[in-house]
């Protein structure tokens, strides 16, 4: 009994560690002050019209959208598709090219960056849609490839095995039993492509032009240049949107569940 007092109380302690600055954060997105500080004098939506109504942040939005959706579904196709491929036995040093695909998460983001405006450069890439989306979707792959992975691997070789004995394509038996299987995990490696290039803010920097700021490049401007509860208000947008995409993803995996 003690034990599993201790241990609950060191989850809840755990929990509210990494909660905290969250929940310190978030009630000024609802301040009428222009500054970051307590107490809050009086609560006002001002900040979130602002940021739906100032040009620099409406746009910021359009394009944190545009280039996430397409950093999420490259990423995603590129990822699944590596992940299939690692799965093939017959392939030598699978572990070294698996290690070489999660090299972006480890690498420094200023030394990524510097090569990837370099390289988009040579293309006439940088300052463009384009160039950001790949810079965004060479870090998120790795996540994909993650996700996929471990979905794959719970697949029982078996089943498709069975499939083919019985005369189904290489074509039908992936668009029929592995992709189904495996897609709880690509549903999840989309989810987390997405919020990676939703938070990515160095490579930005690097690669994008003035038309291609980001809502985490705007921010990070806005702390230099002037902290507002702007900032606040964004980050209380990126949460919400964060625990939506989950919800989705949670349901989805649900009704497939149920499918299967």
């Amino acid at each position: 009994m003690p034990m599993k007092v201790a241990k609950a109380t060191f989850a809840i302690l755990t929990i509210v560690f990494l909660v905290a600055p969250l929940l310190a954060i978030l009630p000024l997105a609802f301040t009428s002050s222009v500054i970051l500080t307590y107490p809050i004098p009086s609560w006002s939506l001002r900040w979130f019209e602002e940021l739906f109504f100032a040009d620099a942040w409406r746009r910021a939005i359009v394009n944190s959208l545009i280039i996430g959706t397409g950093t999420t579904l490259l990423a995603t196709a590129l990822g699944t598709a590596a992940s299939l491929g690692l799965r093939n036995r017959i392939i030598l040093f699978r572990g070294t090219m698996r290690t070489l695909f999660l090299l972006p998460m480890v690498v420094p983001a200023v030394v990524l960056g510097v090569g990837l405006q370099v390289l988009l450069a040579g293309f006439g890439l940088t300052n463009s849609y384009l160039g950001v989306i790949i810079a965004h979707t060479v870090v998120a792959v790795p996540f994909v490839v993650v996700s996929v992975t471990g979905a794959l691997a719970g697949i029982d070789e078996r089943v498709e095995l069975a499939a083919q004995s019985l005369g189904a394509a290489p074509t039908t038996v992936f668009r029929r039993i592995t992709l189904p299987l495996a897609m709880p995990g690509v549903l999840s490696g989309a989810v987390l492509a997405f919020a990676t290039s939703l938070d990515e803010v160095v490579l930005t920097l690097f690669v994008a032009g003035p038309n291609q700021r980001t809502l985490a490049r705007q921010m990070f401007s806005s702390i230099r240049e002037n902290i507002s509860p702007a900032i606040a208000a964004a980050a209380f947008l990126f949460i919400v949107a964060t625990v939506a995409i989950g919800l989705v993803m949670v349901l989805s995996r649900a009704v497939l569940a149920k499918r299967r």
